[in-house]
């Protein structure tokens, strides 16, 4: 009997790929799928990050309270289902039949724990301004948790679709950072493997209560530049990719082997200002900026006319949105002379961005800006370190940034408060009537007074310009022709809802 060992039978997979890569991946299609993303995972402790290329993969891992169907109404998943008791408190029962990965039960108690976590200022958590109007959640019955609130909390459902469960025994076994780098969850897919910088490996769940992924495997590879994704993709040696812009999308519509999917979101591209910083502590150099950017020209020009200008931090699928309301027209011109009037001309700022992000935005933002007659510097980092000094003290924070934000929420209490509320993390403002504001919104279950806040809000920032909103973005995938998937406004990628066509 001849003993193939696993660096000869690497050496066969290669030969063979390099010989036929269609025959072999579609041999290997039933068993394995295989996902590009831009960068590896910052964290797969879902209650440390929740940045593209990490939600991704540990939204397999883990179950979340309650989650959104394809249709993007809030469904049941851990809680079965839930009820108000007051204004500020709602009780909701647990499933009795969910195991975590160590097969030990999910109980009430790793709910509460999950709950309670998330919320302790001590862990810091970058989410923590979407759930900190929480203030207990409590086992109150085998199969109960109640959670009591500040207050009314009109959003709390929708924030809630974003909390993962986690097992409490084995994070306070473990510790954080050991829970982070082997984690342990309830969800269709069990977390094997985490290559540093290359991949992050899952193996399905066999025993989940719920719709089991047809999937055995599943690899999430870091493969920050597009045009390899689309290569991978084309010679099969991927499944789906992430990150794809209009020109590459119409590449693949000619493509035999794979297809694009897309669909609008509710990410916001942006930049952000950091008014504490010269030269965007003046208004005037802040306003110069946004009359600079030329939105539909980034939209028609570079987007495909896919996505939409914004002239506000909201979309149409926000609760919130303010119809009508107007930013600062497009006017070099003008935007020339308030920065010259602010002896602002000449002066060097650092643009901080990430591979994340459509370069070709980035670079044509920084053109457009510096045509002002200020000097940008692109500061490129990997995401990790961007988002570390994105969350950092508003005077450490870059002065000015790209950013794409989604709550996943469909409410603009998760965009508003997690970028302006003094005590999020990601915030470089801190105004007491902006606060007031919208803490007022997010107190009240009366939608009038809560809309009422949010123009206020939105009418500010468009005035002060603390961030310019440039575009609603339509997010586009590539998948092979054999993979059938409906992308959803909320961007999540659930593995179990993914299947093989014949």
């Amino acid at each position: 009997m001849m003993i193939v060992s696993r660096s000869m039978r690497a050496s066969l997979a290669g030969l063979l790929l390099a010989c036929s890569p269609m025959v072999l991946s579609q041999a290997m299609a039933k068993d394995q799928l295989v996902v590009d993303l831009v960068n590896e995972p910052s964290s797969l402790d879902p209650h440390k990050q929740w940045n593209p290329d990490s939600y991704y993969v540990y939204r397999n891992i883990f179950d979340n309270l309650v989650t959104r169907d394809d249709a993007g109404a809030i469904a049941p998943q851990i809680a079965t289902e839930w009820k108000y008791s007051s204004d500020s408190e709602i009780v909701f029962t647990i499933r009795s039949d969910v195991k975590f990965h160590d097969g030990t039960p999910l109980t009430a108690k790793d709910v509460a724990f999950s709950v309670n976590r998330i919320i302790d200022k001590k862990f810091a958590s970058p989410q923590l301004g979407q759930f900190n109007k929480i203030l207990s959640a409590e086992a109150t019955g085998e199969h109960e948790v109640t959670l009591k609130t500040d207050g009314a909390y009109p959003v709390l459902l929708a924030q809630l679709v974003k909390l993962s469960i986690v097992p409490q025994h084995v994070v306070e076994e473990k510790g954080n950072d050991g829970f982070n780098a082997a984690p342990v969850g309830s969800g269709p897919y069990k977390f094997t493997a985490w290559q540093r910088g290359v991949s992050v490996s899952l193996a399905r769940n066999d025993d989940y209560w719920g719709e089991k992924g047809v999937f055995p495997t599943a690899e999430f590879r870091a493969v920050p530049d597009a045009a390899t994704r689309i290569a991978n993709l084309e010679a099969g040696a991927s499944d789906l990719v992430v990150g794809l812009d209009a020109d590459l999308s119409e590449q693949l519509k000619s493509s035999g082997a794979a297809k694009p999917l897309s669909v609008l979101t509710e990410r916001i591209g942006y930049v952000k200002l950091n008014p504490n910083l010269p030269p965007f502590n003046d208004k005037r150099v802040r306003e110069a900026v946004a009359r600079s950017i030329d939105k539909q020209g980034i939209v028609d020009g570079l987007l495909g006319g896919v996505d939409k200008p914004l002239d506000q931090m909201a979309t149409s699928a926000h609760f919130g949105y303010v119809e009508g309301l107007k930013g600062y027209p497009y006017d070099l011109d003008e935007a020339k002379r308030l920065i010259k009037e602010a002896g602002a001309a000449g002066k060097s700022v650092a643009f901080a961005t990430s591979p994340t992000f459509d370069q070709r935005i980035v670079q044509a933002v920084a053109q457009m800006i510096s045509d002002t007659g200020l000097t940008v510097n692109i500061e490129m980092t990997d995401m990790a370190t961007y988002l570390k000094k994105a969350q950092s003290a508003p005077a450490s924070q870059p002065p000015i940034s790209f950013g794409r934000w989604s709550c996943a929420c469909q409410d603009v209490d998760g965009v508003l408060f997690s970028l302006l509320h003094s005590s999020s993390a990601w915030a470089s403002i801190a105004d007491p009537k902006i606060d007031k504001l919208l803490e007022d919104a997010r107190n009240t279950l009366d939608e009038k007074k809560r809309l009422e806040a949010y123009k206020t809000v939105s009418t500010y920032v468009v005035e002060e310009v603390p961030m310019v909103p440039i575009y609603q973005a339509a997010i586009i995938y590539g998948a092979a022709k054999n993979l059938e998937w409906q992308p959803t406004a909320n961007e999540s990628l659930f593995l179990n809802r993914m299947k093989w066509t014949d």
